[in-house]
């Protein structure tokens, strides 16, 4: 069967299809653009890629060799619903979906158990974590998780494997698509407005997600402060006075966290010691863009929402106080939408900062009867001593030099991002390593 993957260059799809070419599947797919990922696709035996998504395009593709199935991100009608790609296999009546059912079809076929991570925050994370173990206890897995890893490729399948470890994304209602063996949930904080119109509507969505899994594992803050079912025996709630928690050397309170969850999670699967899951667990091998070090005192963070926010200056911070420096911030938001529900939440993310630079947004699937917020108005939401030392910047040579000299200083320099081609992230690749 020959699968077509579009917009296979991104975190989501291109795991998937490394998976399906694992799996047996003949794979194609397209993108917008190029880069370094669909260059490591290229290398990984998937070569027949087309760059630029015009109808005539895959119209050629799809005659070159016939696609079975099309499978696509939630982006794509939303950025674009009359997206050239999809009204050409609409109009040729080519089986299509989004990523969530071809999956599927890849769980049954090889009768795996879906592990799946979910929550607002600490999914790559927690996803990763859980890998790592399982891979060091040698135990054969499949997965599928957003970020790039040093211990593996982004997607992989082992047809040794009993068990699928999946990133499970609450996006566009994603999740709801699964009937996971296990669930673990990182944490619960309203999140995708344009999706999700209430918090209310948000946490439904999570308690329909539970009410599909055989079992769960995830905090007692989450579950009590979100009405789910009490007398539901399948949930594991946990708190950090659980033994064993305090043995985790881990740096930051929420990769702690984020660890206990994967201990968790692979100790209810394996029966394996959890003193043993937690020495391996310290030694993580952790996982890009997770305060992930570009250059000495250089950092690079995904953090993107309030509550992500804090946990990477919560590790900043630490990191800092045993080196004895100053933290230095350069945030660019998420998306203009994502800010206009969030900017109270804001006010005080950044305390224990010493400076911060704020450049403009990172734009993606924006909502264009709003406006735009620069990064002076976001700036004037922050606590009055923080406004104080925060100052709205470009990508720039003047913000190059600004880091150069924090860095000469001795200062810790942590950029949060959570944007992809042409973001801050990518800049100061560029720029600054």
């Amino acid at each position: 069967m020959h699968i077509f993957f579009s917009g296979i260059g991104g975190t989501g799809i291109g795991p998937l299809a490394l998976i399906a070419k694992q799996a047996g599947y003949e794979v194609s797919g397209s993108d917008k653009q190029n880069s370094q990922y669909v260059e490591y696709l290229k290398s990984h035996g998937i070569e027949d890629i087309t760059i630029g998504q015009t109808e005539a395009a895959i119209a050629a593709a799809h005659q070159a060799h016939p696609i079975d199935w099309f499978v696509y991100s939630s982006a794509l009608p939303k950025e674009n619903p009359n997206h050239p790609e999809l009204v050409f296999i609409e109009s040729a009546g080519i089986k299509h979906s989004k990523r969530d059912e071809f999956l599927n079809q890849i769980l049954g076929e090889k009768n795996l158990k879906l592990i799946a991570i979910a929550g607002t925050h600490g999914k790559s994370t927690t996803t990763a974590m859980t890998i790592w173990l399982f891979k060091e206890l040698g135990i054969p897995v499949s997965y599928s998780v957003g970020a790039k890893i040093p211990f593996g490729d982004m997607g992989q399948y082992d047809p040794n494997s009993q068990y699928f470890v999946y990133e499970c994304d609450e996006f566009d209602r994603n999740f709801l698509a699964f009937h996971p063996a296990l669930s673990v949930i990182t944490g619960i904080a309203w999140d995708h407005h344009e999706v999700y119109p209430t918090q209310e509507s948000y946490v439904q969505a999570f308690r329909e997600f539970l009410s599909q899994s055989q079992a769960k594992i995830m905090w007692d803050d989450d579950y009590s402060g979100s009405v789910f079912a009490s007398d539901d025996e399948s949930y594991n709630i946990l708190t950090t006075v659980d033994e064993g928690f305090s043995d985790l050397t881990l740096r930051g309170s929420v990769n702690r966290r984020d660890a206990w969850l994967a201990v968790q999670a692979v100790q209810s699967l394996t029966s394996e010691p959890v003193q043993k899951l937690v020495g391996i667990m310290n030694e993580f091998a952790g996982l890009s863009r997770r305060m992930e070090e570009l250059k000495p005192n250089l950092y690079t963070d995904y953090a993107h929402t309030p509550e992500k926010i804090e946990g990477a200056m919560s590790t900043a911070l630490e990191i800092a106080r045993e080196l004895k420096q100053k933290v230095v911030v350069v945030y660019e938001p998420l998306t203009n939408r994502r800010m206009h529900y969030t900017r109270e939440q804001h006010r005080d993310v950044f305390k224990g900062a010493s400076a911060i630079y704020w450049v403009p947004s990172y734009l993606a699937r924006e909502d264009p009867a709003q406006a735009i917020l620069s990064p002076a108005e976001l700036i004037q939401d922050l606590n009055p001593e923080l406004i104080e030392i925060a100052k709205p910047m470009e990508l720039n040579d003047q913000l190059k030099a600004v880091i150069k000299s924090h860095l000469e200083n001795g200062d810790l320099v942590v950029a949060m991002s959570g944007g992809g081609g042409n973001s801050l992230d990518e800049w100061l690749r560029s720029e600054l390593t």
